[in-house]
């Protein structure tokens, strides 16, 4: 069953398949939509994902969008290993470490919502990095706590779950942006953890880095 990935070096959407792909040991091809040039909005593309977004995972089930979606239907479709705890309890506290990245803070610092903001807003850099920075620390802040709570080593338990997914590559988008880092150091570490164990899904490794 072959995998191929749309996707864009820089999204953190994409990465987080790449991330749950190699930690599952999955290979995959890549296709890149430079998300700069608005390759993602090309008509081809579009015959995949309506919305014009990254990423696109297809294979033996058809094209798939919108990376939580994607993430569980691997852990489904591949079971092992598995990046969902076995106990109820413990996916209930994973999928909402998950969901912070993905539905409070992802979304409103994305490309198109910065693009709004520079150009039908008039903000400048200095306020749309001061806007980023807010919506990551809100959502660091509470990220930090579950994750002195629930984690040893990774940010739940002592192994990668889908949580570590969406985590280390919000950590990336905050580097990016030179948030300031200091108040969340078990976040950083569950993320740094990670980011060593699976060098291949780093941006920076990617074919169409630039």
């Amino acid at each position: 069953m072959s995998l191929t990935l749309h996707g864009y070096w820089r999204s953190s959407a994409a990465y987080r398949v790449r991330l749950a792909l190699a930690l599952k040991g999955l290979s995959y091809d890549s296709v890149s939509h430079d998300l700069r040039t608005g390759e993602q909005r090309a008509e081809a593309y579009r015959a995949l994902q309506p919305q014009g977004l990254v990423p696109v995972l297809d294979g033996p089930d058809g094209a798939l969008i919108q990376s939580p979606a994607i993430l569980e239907w691997l852990e489904e479709r591949y079971p092992d290993p598995p990046l969902l705890p076995a106990d109820p309890a413990g996916r209930a506290v994973v999928r909402a470490m998950a969901a912070i990245v993905a539905c409070d803070i992802h979304p409103i610092n994305n490309l198109r919502v910065l693009t709004v903001l520079r150009q039908d807003m008039m903000a400048d850099d200095d306020a749309v990095r001061r806007w980023i920075a807010h919506w990551i620390a809100e959502g660091f802040a509470a990220l930090e706590g579950l994750i002195a709570r629930h984690g040893r080593g990774y940010a739940y338990g002592d192994t990668p779950t889908l949580a570590d997914c969406h985590v280390l590559p919000q950590l990336y988008n905050a580097e990016r942006f030179a948030v300031d880092l200091s108040p969340y150091p078990h976040l950083t570490a569950a993320a740094d953890r990670l980011r060593r164990r699976t060098p291949e899904a780093a941006p920076e490794a990617q074919e169409d880095a630039a």
